[in-house]
């Protein structure tokens, strides 16, 4: 079994963490994309999975832990770079709380569609 260490999260609306988190379930995206992972003390930028994300936060794979609070820069793919901190630590998994909301929407936009994406990257016309 993961251990797991968490910042508690509280729902600021109705002051209960159950609330918050099914309120937070329904606007997290689940899906699987690269990012390019800055670490504090660390010059080399580090590929990492992306597998869900909301406008607040998103949850990474990586192959360490970080200490809770640990600032942390991320690159992705349609959005360009966000920071934010470590809100809790599994095995193999971080949660990151982002300091400025972000539209997850953009991560999820089509790529390629130019004259040399080849056809099958391209969305088919009906």
């Amino acid at each position: 079994m993961d251990s797991i260490d968490r910042i508690p999260f509280v729902d600021h609306d109705d002051g209960s963490a159950d609330g918050a988190r099914s309120q937070r379930a329904r606007g997290r995206d689940s899906l699987f994309l690269t990012g390019r992972l800055s670490l504090p003390g660390e010059t080399v930028q580090r590929n990492v999975r992306v597998r869900n994300l909301s406008e607040g936060g998103l949850m990474i794979e990586i192959d360490r832990k970080l200490p809770l609070e640990s600032t942390l820069r991320l690159v992705l793919r349609g959005i360009g770079e966000v920071t934010g901190r470590v809100a809790w630590c599994a095995e193999g998994r971080i949660g990151i709380a982002l300091d400025q909301p972000i539209d997850p929407r953009l991560a999820r936009k089509p790529i390629g569609g130019g004259e040399h994406t080849p056809h099958y990257a391209k969305p088919l016309l009906g």
